[in-house]
């Protein structure tokens, strides 16, 4: 266990080393909501807030940030991903679900890019309505499922 922490013996921080570990396909999904005024919630499905899309610039930016994923967490590994998706689920009248969905082939997991993806999609969810409202809540932001590696299959 000692081997896979971010400390030496010495307690000095470093990246855990993994190039002993097998490459294996590797995926992980993260959600989380953000709670919008009924006001908001109509402007976003009715394509009506002046920034933009909102989905769709959230979506990219989700996308962003699983890309950027290690320069924001300390100690992650950069990883080669081979796919990310985020989708999101309108739940009227006043909360929009957001989903990442993260794959790569490595040697490590990408749980980190997975909620790092979706924690961005919905803060750009609020950046993009906050002329409207300032009264957003972003939670629940959770690992929903991860595959791949020793430790095997995880389900929420």
């Amino acid at each position: 266990m000692e081997e896979w922490n971010h400390f030496d013996a010495d307690g000095n921080a470093r990246m855990v080393d993994v190039s002993g570990k097998e490459v294996t396909h590797r995926e992980a999904v993260a959600e989380g909501t953000i709670r919008v005024s009924e006001e908001v919630f109509a402007a976003i499905c009715e394509k009506r807030v002046k920034k933009g899309d909102v989905l769709t610039v959230a979506q990219v930016a989700g996308i962003m940030g699983t890309k950027r994923t290690p320069e924001l967490i300390p100690l992650c590994h950069v990883l080669n991903l081979t796919g990310t998706d985020v989708t999101f689920a309108m739940e009227s009248p006043d909360t929009i679900r957001a989903a990442c969905r993260v794959k790569c082939d490595g040697k490590t997991g990408v749980e980190m890019e997975a909620l790092t993806g979706v924690t961005t999609a919905l803060l750009a969810i609020y950046d993009m309505c906050k002329a409207i409202d300032h009264r957003m809540v972003i939670g629940d932001i959770h690992l929903v499922e991860k595959a791949g590696g020793k430790s095997g299959h995880f389900t929420f």
